[in-house]
């Protein structure tokens, strides 16, 4: 050993690892990547400018991924990112002491990816002159505004969420669960699915605090020419997701997976 070498310090921080700061963290990664490919696709003058809804729901999945892996690495072993995950987690086991504080932890998590995906698209935002499409960075819009038909399609899309998740970490599926490192992979896969599948009515908010806390940070950023936030359809992505997750599971509490 080289006596006159100093050995390099390394910052630990693995003591500040905690499942609310997996899910602050891992929330505001699945924003910032999911809400950086929706801006890089509408807004004027990105590279990615009119790449279509297969860039948009594969950007989703990759975020979705990407998230999952940080929420766990930095303590979330759950790695919701979504209340109406820990909803129906909460529903499936009986145990609803999470829901409060994950929800909160991922609420700011994504008001924050929010904010930095403005930061990140800053000299966009006065290049684009639809307002609708700025507000589409942050938030979902129905394609038809149809209030019941747009619960229906979040409850249903959440459902697909909740229940396929938990059955591809189903002891039927695999005895002792996915092989490490590939459910969040698998997961990723699911939404990217459902984007693809059934996205194309409401955007598929599948998750209150992707929708809630964008739709704030569109309310207070100083966006130029912005539109209002549409607080009237905003009650639609909390409240679907979360009856879609609660349903599956009350039906993963009934057949067990």
């Amino acid at each position: 050993m080289d006596q006159g070498r100093q050995p390099v310090a390394r910052l630990d921080v693995t003591h500040m690892a905690s499942p609310l700061l997996g899910e602050f963290l891992g929330t505001f990664i699945l924003i910032l990547f999911g809400n950086g490919v929706v801006a890089g696709v509408l807004l004027k003058r990105s590279k990615g400018e009119n790449a279509g809804w297969l860039a948009i729901t594969t950007g989703w999945g990759f975020a979705v991924f990407a998230g999952v892996v940080t929420a766990i690495a930095c303590g979330s072993a759950d790695a919701h990112l979504n209340p109406a995950v820990t909803l129906g987690t909460a529903v499936a086991t009986g145990d609803f002491s999470k829901v409060v504080a994950y929800a909160a932890a991922q609420l700011a998590g994504a008001f924050l990816g929010a904010v930095v995906v403005w930061i990140h698209y800053l000299p966009h935002w006065a290049l684009t002159e639809d307002t609708d499409l700025k507000l589409g960075t942050f938030c979902t819009i129905p394609a038809v505004r149809n209030t019941r038909a747009n619960l229906v399609s979040e409850i249903i899309g959440t459902f697909a969420l909740v229940f396929v998740a938990s059955a591809i970490f189903s002891g039927r599926v695999s005895v002792n669960g996915p092989v490490a490192g590939l459910g969040p992979f698998l997961v990723g896969g699911l939404v990217w699915g459902i984007g693809l599948s059934l996205g194309g009515t409401t955007g598929y908010a599948i998750n209150p605090a992707r929708d809630l806390g964008p739709r704030l940070a569109h309310a207070l950023l100083p966006i130029p020419g912005k539109r209002d936030s549409d607080w009237g359809y905003a009650p639609i992505p909390v409240v679907g997701p979360l009856i879609g997750a609660a349903l599956a599971g009350l039906l993963v509490a009934a057949v067990p997976l």
